[in-house]
């Protein structure tokens, strides 16, 4: 029987630890049967079927092997689990939506599979795990949370480096008005209204930008604080902003990090 949203482990345990982070109990079921129709030495230690049980049984836990995550959760996305967690776990993203990679991949991803998942797929993405664990042995998991406090390192850039046409400019940073992303490409808007393509995801970006100033709105906006013309309350606690020079469409902050971000922009 399915261990839906039950945040403990199944009776049965193996020796690749396997944990899915599923909100829809058709899709867990039939994501667990193509795993066990791989590998059926693949039971899954755990179903978990929201943000706030993966977080608790992910704490509560020794780190899995590997997870099967869905994006979209019933109470937010997947990346508040691996930001609060800090899991070095492998993750292989499960989604119905393919607006998500870019970020997924700045996380533990090795493979990004578009449901419906399709058996092919989900032999390949296993078969991939498993040649990464043997090519890093019992150390995949070290390496991996190794790669993670690099990222965390501190030490703000003052300017960066960007490619324009043939020629390659410095632009401080300070001089950044926002940073957003679209259609997989991310720009930087600077206090004048000039935009420049970077070739940079946005969370790498962020890593690079001091958090005094600059502040992640959403998945696609980060706005420097000293271009912020106005704040506007929104229904559902939510926010809209304007910035200097104007953005091309509202940005608006969820609930979520609405709190948050009132306490940063008060200092």
């Amino acid at each position: 029987m399915l261990n839906f949203v039950s945040g403990y482990p199944s009776s049965k345990l193996t020796d690749m630890r396997i944990v899915i982070i599923e909100d829809e109990k058709p899709a867990a079921e039939k994501l667990k049967k193509a795993i066990l129709a791989c590998d059926p030495s693949l039971e899954p230690e755990a179903i978990l079927g929201s943000v706030k049980s993966s977080i608790r049984w992910l704490r509560e836990n020794p780190a899995p092997d590997l997870i099967f995550m869905d994006i979209e959760l019933s109470d937010g996305y997947c990346f508040k689990i691996l930001r609060e967690t800090k899991i070095s776990s492998p993750v292989i993203f499960t989604t119905a939506y393919d607006e998500y990679w870019q970020e997924a991949f700045e996380y533990n991803s090795i493979d990004y599979l578009l449901k419906p998942v399709k058996q092919v797929k989900l032999e390949l993405a296993i078969g991939k795990y498993k040649k990464l664990k043997d090519h890093f042995v019992a150390n995949y998991g070290a390496i991996l949370e190794e790669a993670h406090e690099a990222r965390l390192a501190p030490g703000y850039k003052k300017r960066l480096l960007i490619k324009r046409g043939a020629e390659l400019i410095t632009l401080k940073t300070e001089e950044i008005a926002y940073v957003y992303a679209a259609h997989k490409v991310t720009f930087i808007v600077d206090g004048k209204g000039k935009k420049y393509v970077q070739d940079r995801s946005l969370s790498e970006m962020e890593e690079d930008l001091d958090p005094e100033i600059f502040f992640r709105i959403n998945r696609r906006w980060l706005v420097n604080l000293h271009h912020i013309r106005r704040i506007i309350t929104l229904r559902k606690s939510k926010l809209s902003i304007e910035v200097d020079p104007p953005a091309s469409e509202e940005i608006i902050i969820s609930q979520e990090n609405a709190s948050k971000f009132k306490e940063w922009i008060a200092g």
